[in-house]
């Protein structure tokens, strides 16, 4: 209880920061429509993630050998290829849902519980889908682009979407709460040690980070539902009389929901 009410509160101190300080940003994108609010949202994260996340996936990545890290993202990979395949196979992506259950069975019985990726070896394809992606694969639009407090990037139907996903999370089950929240922490570590370089490169180039991770975000999700060639308001994106948004280098990936 207190970890919502927490983020409840961040919600609204953004909220109020970026309605009242940033009223008038000229050219703002359409698909992204509260963009004061969401740049306030995103320094509270940026300082968040500065402050505690970088600097503990730091110190992991240096201190944990490159074996185990590897051991570790695939444990939690692992266990979301269950849920892929449920969402498979509501979007009847039959294929897909067999390769999804059959990688988790592999890798969960002769895998160690998925920290060795047996499947991989097989040439057993990972295909990763959500909730927010099965929404999308039925024609649920977009909606604006959010900048969620302590999660990131997302749209109205990927956080509509969110409290789904958490239902699918094998994690949510563990019947410890010690242990769940233990799981909950390694797991963010994991991620954002596997973005460090990421986030150096986007340090680095001459750009705004900001419009750089909505624009990247928003791309990688018109690409995972298949619907680029769609019309714009149906997956908030652009007007069509406009080029879609060019993305430098690779997308950046926000924090798994």
């Amino acid at each position: 209880m207190k970890i919502k009410k927490l983020f409840v509160l961040a919600l609204a101190a953004v909220a109020l920061a970026g309605l009242g300080g940033c009223a008038s940003l000229a050219e703002r994108n359409p698909a992204d429509p509260f963009e004061p609010m969401n740049r306030e949202i995103t320094k509270f994260n940026d300082g968040l993630d500065q402050m505690l996340l970088k600097p503990v996936a730091t110190a992991y990545r240096r201190a944990v050998p490159p074996l185990v890290r590897t051991g570790v993202s695939n444990f939690f990979g692992n266990l979301g290829d269950l849920w892929s395949a449920a969402n498979s196979a509501l979007q009847l992506k039959i294929p897909n849902a067999f390769e999804n259950l059959m990688r988790f069975h592999v890798n969960t019985v002769f895998g160690l519980g998925g920290i060795l990726d047996l499947a991989s070896e097989f040439n057993i394809e990972r295909h990763k889908e959500d909730f927010g992606q099965t929404l999308g694969r039925y024609g649920v639009p977009a909606g604006p682009y959010i900048v969620l407090p302590f999660l990131g990037p997302s749209t109205l139907r990927d956080t509509l979407a969110l409290p789904v996903d958490r239902r699918g999370d094998l994690v949510h089950y563990t019947s410890n709460e010690g242990v769940r929240h233990t799981l909950y922490g390694i797991r963010a570590v994991d991620q954002r040690a596997n973005l460090l370089r990421v986030g150096e490169v986007l340090n680095e180039a001459s750009l705004d980070r900001y419009t750089f991770t909505r624009d990247a975000y928003l791309q990688r999700r018109r690409a995972e539902i298949g619907r680029e060639k769609q019309d714009d308001r149906t997956d908030g994106q652009t007007p069509k009389d406009e080029p879609p948004a060019q993305t430098p280098g690779q997308p950046a990936s926000a924090p798994t929901r």
